[in-house]
């Protein structure tokens, strides 16, 4: 359904109302193709063979989304998302760039036309997920900022971190331990760890699939991982797998269901502890891409009522399993041909 807006039309040159459309644009960005939503308008009184048009405000909105798009395609952040990081910390685009030691604009262009590089843009992912190297930042520039500015702006980093201690401590705990794989590689299915992703994919399944306990969940990621590389030659969440008795399981699984947002409750199976992973309230399709939700449902359909044991004994069948070793790492290279899963 397309809406309407009131102004002077610019093909007829009357006030009335335009009626405003969306379709899918394309532009080339950077030698890539990219698509887009597109917004125009369109004049239902003229008799001109051309009767579209496309304000020029609404014209600069097109290409933010463009460019946006191609972020998202080569993986960097977008406008919207680099807004949030800084609202995060309760900070203005020049108070941003401030505290990264940039030119006062930098973040005000990056949010309204340029794209940053891949450098710039892992500085302000690291800003966003360690709150001392924020800290740091804001102290080694605080000549950037006048008194009352910097103080404020320090309690509210200070105050982040007091509240999301626990969190930051269990995310360094895990990168710890993939510190060894900080390049792409047939290890990590050429992608670097994404412990959001991470924490997506498990709310993701703790919503569609049966019986989600632990070491279901492990099997889950694993052929979720896989998957993904064979259609994309990368990993969805970046994690790296090893042979273990109970199937694949990812280097520190025992740390990733301590994850924010994370809601596990422990029962006792058999003499056991088992650890059941709650349905999560807050998951958000839209973080994911139509190829990844494709994926997580393939995977979700497939194993949505298996138990632990029944996609331990179906994992055990797969070639990159048994062509591996006990505590052996799994490379991507080896899932290329899974059981019924392509």
């Amino acid at each position: 359904m397309k809406e309407f807006i009131l102004m002077t039309c610019p093909v007829c040159e009357e006030r009335h109302r335009v009626k405003k459309g969306v379709r899918e644009g394309k532009v080339y960005i950077k030698g890539k193709e990219v698509s887009f939503n597109e917004i125009f308008y369109f004049c239902d009184k003229s008799n001109f063979e051309e009767n579209e048009f496309v304000p020029a405000k609404v014209m600069d909105e097109n290409l933010l989304r463009a460019r946006d798009a191609y972020r998202k395609e080569v993986g960097l952040l977008t406008s919207e998302e680099i807004a949030k990081i800084r609202s995060f910390f309760g900070l203005t685009q020049s108070d941003f760039s401030a505290l990264l030691g940039w030119g006062d604009i930098t973040i005000t262009r990056y949010e309204t036309k340029s794209i940053q590089d891949e450098t710039y843009d892992e500085i302000m992912r690291l800003v966003y997920n360690d709150p001392l190297f924020a800290l740091e930042n804001l102290d080694k520039h605080k000549n950037r900022f006048d008194k009352g500015r910097y103080f404020k702006i320090r309690q509210n980093i200070i105050n982040i971190i007091l509240s999301t201690k626990n969190k930051y401590l269990i995310e360094k705990q895990i990168y710890s331990y993939y510190l060894q794989y900080y390049e792409k590689s047939v290890l990590n299915g050429y992608k670097i760890l994404d412990l959001k992703k991470v924490i997506s994919v498990i709310k993701y399944f703790s919503n569609f699939v049966n019986h989600l306990f632990k070491v279901k969940l492990m099997k889950l990621l694993w052929y979720t991982d896989v998957v993904y590389y064979n259609r994309h030659k990368t990993s969805m969440m970046g994690l790296v797998y090893t042979h273990h008795v109970c199937g694949a399981l990812p280097i520190a699984y025992d740390n990733i269901l301590s994850l924010p947002g994370i809601e596990v409750s422990e029962s006792l199976i058999n003499y056991n502890i088992a650890y059941k992973i709650i349905p999560s309230k807050d998951l958000d399709i839209s973080e994911f891409t139509i190829e990844e939700l494709e994926v997580l449902n393939l995977v979700a359909k497939k194993f949505k009522d298996y138990k632990a044991e029944d996609i331990i004994d179906y994992m055990h069948q797969e070639k990159a399993y048994e062509k591996t070793n006990f505590h052996q790492i799994i490379p991507y290279s080896l899932c290329n041909d899974l059981n019924e899963l392509k």
